[in-house]
């Protein structure tokens, strides 16, 4: 049961627009009540504007603005006066509204008020709000909502037939309330609750009060089993079949633009995957309008007959997506009469029986408000079960939904993808020097990246400072190990497969540089040597080949090797010979990816100091007694003898290896690149 999270002690001393950010924060912070920007809060008032004169204003949740995290600056107010003469009007499309609210603004460069700004403005009360709760709709989604929102909320709420949020949604609802003048809200079919008030606080309570009712009138009504008894094998079954099965639903899902996947593997959602009529729920549709446009109009269903068959049930996920997007193909054709572009037919939210759900979004963060709001759609159903079952819009209100002119113009005015949005990037060696820098690189870039290093502590710090850099959206991930450990490795990639779905990029940078000359070398330092170098990037290589193999969408492999392959150094015997290995490695991969459009190059750097592991203390002594020099000295001395003069940093190898990953290269295969200031070695006198 939601929470009253009221406290007086808290909101004492407020007043006015910092009451309602106080109480939006309130309603905000649960999740059965509104998810990730839905919902709704408003106050009007008398301010002062430009000129110093006092007008009516409503405050007014701005658009896309999450009611959980907002400030004073998420709600744009709107002088009341220009609203009201619109009460006159009989219609008035969405662009004209939209154009009319702009112009209403207090502040010209205010974000833009919500589409439900005049339902707000059409109603007497002070203060108002509105959400998306779970037991509301469970009220409202099923064959007699009117009986029992009734039973359950009493005579205090206006019930109000489903209309798209909207002008004429705002003139129905305004009705409503001056019909009933005693209402303490509304419930509108299909979207959720509003309440009204003279006060934030009461509003608020209000609100909280009737979402606490509805609850305990469901929870008389609940069915044990509100989706069947379990069917299908699950024997057998473990995470690792997720894991698996995650990097070929992810090529299944390419639009062909690639998605991030999410896996979910919670209680419920296993049981509704695994319950005789999730095949049949799949086919119901959406709680609301507002969910639709997170997860479209319907989840693809996998009836998997037997989860713990990786191939079988690869096999039954590609019929399932393919007949989706075939269904919804004919969906498009049958309501589109405005012929609206299509931008792509598969689905964001997969089901698969026995093993959970999977969605795809453009990053993870979306992927995840996709998911947040399937398991909540969930919900919803099983509560709806024990009404008399669960109903959604119908299929011509959900096409009006998912292709609204106003959503699809807020499509045009999302930001360009970055270069490396969507792809997933593994990392090794990735806690400092290089490999930070390629990883700090890919994330201005847009990728996600997983980071994997030995050094535990220094990974940890690593993540905390890409993650405060880049506002990295849950794009950034890290996991400790040793490239020269075949578990390890293994655990890394299923890592990404539960992350992100799969690979798209691979920087194998991993290495250490064992110093001696050969006559002096102990074996252990030539084997670690080799371990590390050589034996770690073939097991990168093949861990990563199998994923993207699986996904069928290709992929980039970047190997950081050393300029000391085309040009060997004294007492690096080791360390060269490993590097060589690692570079004819990454050769041999470019023949075998390219039939699957994977493609392998080489970087070649030189004495990249800034943040090294390699150039340890006692490395600098060795390099410096070989070379005649003091230890402070070495890395001017390697500058030195370019034919630039110029030191190599960690961002320098990072643009290089930006390039290898990038569609910039997506001709080159097999080749490397020098990243070293010219060296003097490869231009013989």
């Amino acid at each position: 049961m939601i929470r009253d999270r009221w406290k007086e002690s808290e909101a004492r001393g407020l007043e006015g627009l910092g009451l309602l950010v106080y109480g939006s924060r309130l309603l905000g912070a649960e999740e059965d009540l509104v998810l990730h920007g839905g919902g709704n809060t408003s106050l009007k008032g008398i301010e002062r504007d430009h000129g110093g004169r006092e007008v009516r204003v409503m405050r007014v949740k701005g658009s896309g603005g999450d009611l959980a995290s907002i400030g004073a600056d998420g709600f744009p107010g709107v002088r009341l006066d220009d609203i009201a003469p619109l009460r006159r009007r009989k219609d008035m499309t969405d662009a004209e509204m939209v154009g009319y609210l702009a112009r209403c603004l207090v502040e010209p460069e205010a974000r833009r008020p919500s589409i439900e700004t005049l339902l707000h403005g059409f109603l007497p009360d002070a203060a108002v709000f509105h959400s998306h709760a779970d037991a509301i709709l469970a009220l409202t989604n099923n064959p007699d909502p009117e009986r029992h929102v009734r039973a359950a909320l009493g005579e205090g709420f206006v019930l109000v037939p489903y209309r798209r949020p909207g002008f004429a949604l705002s003139r129905l609802v305004g009705a409503a309330r001056a019909a009933a003048p005693r209402a303490r809200g509304a419930v509108l079919l299909n979207h959720g609750l509003f309440t009204w008030a003279p006060s934030v606080r009461t509003a608020y309570k209000s609100h909280v009060a009737a979402v606490r009712a509805a609850e305990r009138y469901l929870a008389r009504r609940r069915r044990a089993r509100p989706f069947g008894s379990p069917s299908g094998r699950t024997a057998g079954v473990s995470p690792w079949h997720a894991e698996a099965l995650s990097p070929r639903l992810r090529g299944l899902l390419a639009t062909p633009l690639r998605v991030v996947l999410r896996h979910e593997a919670a209680p419920e959602i296993l049981e509704f995957s695994r319950s005789a009529r999730a095949a049949e729920m799949c086919r119901i549709g959406p709680a609301t309008p507002d969910h639709l446009l997170h997860t479209r109009r319907l989840p693809c269903f996998v009836p998997a007959r037997d989860p713990a068959n990786l191939e079988r049930t690869a096999r039954q996920a590609e019929t399932a997506i393919r007949e989706w997007s075939r269904s919804y193909e004919r969906w498009v054709r049958k309501w589109n009469r405005e012929k609206h572009a299509v931008e792509d037919c598969k689905p964001r939210v997969v089901i698969v029986r026995g093993l959970g759900m999977w969605t795809a979004g453009r990053d993870p963060g979306q992927a995840r408000v996709i998911g947040d709001i399937y398991r909540h759609t969930v919900g919803i159903m099983a509560r709806a079960a024990g009404l008399g079952g669960f109903r959604s819009l119908s299929p011509r209100e959900q096409f009006r939904a998912e292709y609204w002119e106003l959503e699809l113009y807020k499509r045009t005015l999302l930001p360009k993808e970055r270069e490396l949005a969507r792809r997933v990037v593994v990392i090794t060696g990735a806690a400092r020097g290089i490999g930070l820098g390629i990883a700090q690189r890919f994330l201005d870039e847009g990728a996600c990246v997983l980071l994997h290093d030995r050094d535990q502590e220094r990974l940890v710090r690593a993540v905390r400072d890409l993650d405060r850099r880049s506002g990295s959206q849950q794009r950034v991930a890290s996991t400790p190990g040793d490239v020269s450990k075949e578990g390890d490795v293994v655990g890394l990639f299923a890592l990404a497969c539960h992350l992100f779905g799969g690979v798209d990029v691979v920087v194998s940078n991993a290495g250490i540089a064992p110093a001696g000359a050969l006559d002096s070398l102990s074996l252990a330092d030539w084997e670690r040597s080799l371990a590390v170098n050589a034996t770690g990037h073939f097991l990168v290589a093949r861990e990563a080949m199998r994923v993207m193999k699986a996904q069928g969408t290709g992929g980039a492999f970047v190997f950081v090797a050393s300029k000391n392959v085309p040009a060997p150094g004294k007492d690096f015997g080791a360390y060269s010979a490993a590097k060589a290995a690692e570079t004819q490695l990454a050769r041999v991969l470019a023949l075998e990816g390219a039939p699957h459009g994977i493609r392998s190059n080489v970087l070649h750097p030189d004495a990249v100091f800034e943040g090294s592991a390699l150039w340890s203390p006692r490395l600098r002594a060795e390099r410096a007694k070989a070379q005649g020099i003091r230890a402070e000295d070495v890395p001017d001395f390697y500058r030195r003898r370019s034919l630039l003069g110029l030191e190599v940093r960690p961002r320098d190898v990072a643009e290089a290896a930006l390039f290898f990953a990038s569609d910039r290269s997506s001709r080159i295969t097999g080749a490397w690149l020098p990243v070293d200031a010219g060296l003097r070695e490869a231009f013989p006198r």
